[in-house]
């Protein structure tokens, strides 16, 4: 065991019984992407407390906790705060039963579904366990808490604000990710793991009639139905066997009635792929 894990270690234990606390709650008070105001608040009065000085607001809802402690290289470590916008039905006791308001206007439901609760906790209980070991270590450690991850919007947000905040460029960036795996493990493997994902949303124009009346129509529905058929052939046909990509379609709205063929509908689809950077 090296030095730094050895002086680590022991102070992770002592903290386990509260930062199970600190998750139970975020994970029942989630936050739509670019409104994480109470989970940044949290995250930044952890980080005070522990004598990081800490930037708030930096890409909206972004927090920056910078500790100094000598010479050294700079470390930014990262986690994401925003939840999605669904129903959370695990029967949970500290399940969310929480809703907010979209982009789109919409009243929906909040939850954590994809694991940012267990990335805030991971990178307070980081940042604690740094402060309190720093013999162990020289250089600065930066804690970024991150808004926006699912929409995209964050990381250039935080990016926009940097320099003109003052804040240190780091040396190494170090993240983490919650994956479907054995509970109590880590797991890595050489080269890459997590994907890159690109969202799109495709308005397809058509022209509205009543329904009874469909050879007035240029029916929007038809076609997006058609589309999300043609797309489905895309990975399994134009793909290679040998790559790697997913498509999904995850929204198709058109019209409000039955009876009325809409002007337009709109697909909402996301594409995951691993890009051939090296």
């Amino acid at each position: 065991m090296n030095p730094l894990t050895a002086a680590l270690e022991p102070l992770c234990a002592h903290l386990q019984p509260r930062l199970v606390d600190i998750y139970q709650d975020l994970h029942r008070h989630p936050e739509l992407s670019m409104q994480e105001h109470r989970t940044a608040g949290i995250a930044a009065d952890h980080l005070e407390r522990l004598g990081y000085a800490v930037t708030r607001g930096v890409g909206v809802t972004g927090v920056v906790g910078v500790l100094r402690n000598g010479d050294g290289p700079t470390v930014m470590l990262r986690a994401d705060m925003d939840a999605l916008p669904m129903a959370e039905q695990t029967g949970l006791p500290y399940a969310s039963t929480a809703t907010a308001t979209d982009g789109d206007g919409q009243t929906v439901s909040v939850a954590h579904s994809c694991g940012h609760d267990l990335h805030v906790t991971w990178l307070m209980r980081a940042a604690q366990v740094l402060a309190g070991a720093r013999d162990a270590w020289r250089g600065t450690v930066m804690a970024v808490f991150q808004p926006g991850e699912e929409t995209a919007q964050g990381a250039s947000a935080m990016v926009g604000d940097w320099d003109h905040l003052g804040l240190p460029h780091a040396d190494v960036v170090l993240g983490q990710h919650v994956m479907v795996g054995m509970a109590g493990t880590v797991r890595y493997r050489p080269g890459v793991i997590l994907s890159a994902a690109d969202s799109m949303k495709v308005k397809l124009f058509g022209r509205g009639s009543h329904g009874s009346q469909p050879q007035t129509a240029v029916d929007p529905v038809v076609m997006a139905a058609a589309t999300v058929m043609r797309l489905q052939t895309v990975v399994s046909r134009e793909v290679s066997p040998l790559d790697s990509a997913v498509l999904t379609i995850g929204s198709l709205q058109a019209g409000t009635k039955e009876k009325i063929i809409p002007d337009d509908a709109t697909l909402k689809l996301n594409m995951r792929t691993y890009y051939a950077y090296l």
